[in-house]
């Protein structure tokens, strides 16, 4: 009688262990599994966003571009920090395109691989955030 008052005691308290861990199982999954950061919206993206006015430049060949960017930062202290280093952007993007040729720099695979080293390049001098995507917003290649 004593054994099966012992035995009911332990079943029970497995049977509540269990349901109390399956709960928190699908508590845990349910609302802290796998979330997807949400993306800005275009508001967002603008405000932490710097334009880089039209620049002309030589490249590695006997050609030119003229071209401009927007540079997308992670937060506005980022924005700011990058409005800041104007010169040294600049200068950055000056010594990419240097070492371009007309060859690097036609279609969409040459824009995407500019856009991802000056990101790059960019965030080395970064402190107060990052650089997220770098776009192109204007090109013309003479």
């Amino acid at each position: 009688m004593k054994n099966n008052k012992i035995l009911m005691i332990m079943l029970i308290l497995l049977l509540t262990i269990a349901i109390v861990g399956a709960g928190a199982f699908f508590y845990l999954w349910k609302y802290t599994g796998d979330q997807k950061e949400k993306e800005p919206s275009i508001d967002e993206v603008i405000e932490s966003s710097v334009d880089i006015e039209e620049m002309t430049t030589n490249l590695a060949t006997d050609n030119f571009i003229k071209i401009s960017f927007k540079i997308q930062t992670d937060s506005k202290k980022a924005k700011e920090e990058l409005e800041k280093r104007d010169f040294q952007v600049k200068n950055i993007i000056i010594q990419e395109l240097s070492e371009k040729t007309v060859e690097d720099m036609k279609g969409k695979k040459g824009q995407i691989t500019l856009e991802n080293d000056l990101k790059e390049q960019i965030n080395e001098h970064m402190q107060e955030g990052k650089v997220i995507q770098v776009y192109i917003t204007s090109s013309l290649l003479q």
